[in-house]
């Protein structure tokens, strides 16, 4: 069995389902399917079973994903010592937005323990660049937010968070349970400098061109609310200070959690930390 098949055959055991591992791995579905064909083949016998509402695994399946999930993490292992023995122990991580997430907190806590050796630097980034220094070479992966340019980077979703209209308290609207873009049209919204990402701009300003002052970074936004009564947004479950409110937009698509990498970079430390940001941000 290779060790290619065995990551395709976790994905589709953890997902249950060959489109959302399709999605996760990369690829489209048919190649995948036949890869699972061939190595319930291999093996002898049914991985899983099928029906129209998904897959689910057989007792032999599920035997092969605790042995393959230890496989997998050896090879890692592997992989990173030897790294490490030609020099390659530091991995750089770009990191937009709140840092205090609980699942930056597993997946660091995560990676410490799988890979003590390893010096993880990290670079915080300001709202102007949601790929975190990635395509000037600044880091290795970035754990920002969705959507951006993505040509030439690979992108895993690892969560989605509801998002809502940042507000002063003691504006009117900040009294409703629930809002919709259309009722802040007239509003002015923060905008971000120009020749930001363009599709990163539209996602934050709810899908259409808006005026408002320029800001850079999360703080400047929640000051252009405080200050001017500027429209912002941000995801749900954020603690901002007392004279703020946030409302729950109800026609505003969620924001995607996501790890980022540059295309074709085969760097096991970067494929590790992937796999363990995919489990870190599932709980």
């Amino acid at each position: 069995m290779e060790l290619r098949s065995l990551r395709y055959f976790v994905a589709v055991a953890e997902e249950l389902h060959f489109g959302r591992a399709a999605t996760r791995l990369h690829m489209s579905q048919p190649p995948l399917s036949r890869a699972i064909k061939q190595l319930e083949a291999d093996v002898g016998a049914l991985l899983f079973t099928r029906s129209p509402a998904g897959v689910a695994l057989t007792p032999v399946g599920t035997v092969l994903l605790e042995e393959a999930r230890a496989l997998l993490d050896h090879a890692d292992r592997v992989h990173v010592r030897v790294s490490a023995a030609a020099g390659a122990t530091t991995l750089t991580v770009g990191i937009l937005g709140d840092g205090t997430d609980p699942g930056v907190t597993r997946l660091a806590a995560a990676y410490r323990r799988r890979h003590p050796g390893i010096d993880v630097r990290i670079r915080d980034t300001d709202l102007t660049d949601p790929t975190c220094g990635l395509r000037a070479g600044l880091v290795d992966v970035a754990l920002t937010r969705a959507p951006f340019d993505e040509t030439a980077l690979t992108v895993r979703a690892l969560r989605t968070d509801p998002v809502g209209v940042v507000l002063r308290a003691d504006d009117p609207l900040a009294r409703r349970d629930r809002l919709r873009l259309a009722e802040l049209s007239a509003r002015r919204w923060f905008q971000f400098p120009q020749g930001t990402d363009p599709s990163w701009q539209s996602y934050w300003n709810g899908g259409r061109p808006r005026e408002g002052p320029v800001v850079r970074a999360v703080q400047e936004c929640l000051q252009a609310v405080l200050w001017n009564g500027t429209v912002g947004l941000a995801p749900l479950g954020h603690d901002l200070p007392a004279e703020l409110a946030v409302v729950p937009l109800l026609d505003m698509a969620p924001s995607r959690v996501v790890v980022v990498w540059n295309e074709g970079d085969a760097n096991p430390l970067i494929r590790s930390f992937v796999e363990i940001a995919t489990a870190a941000y599932r709980h």
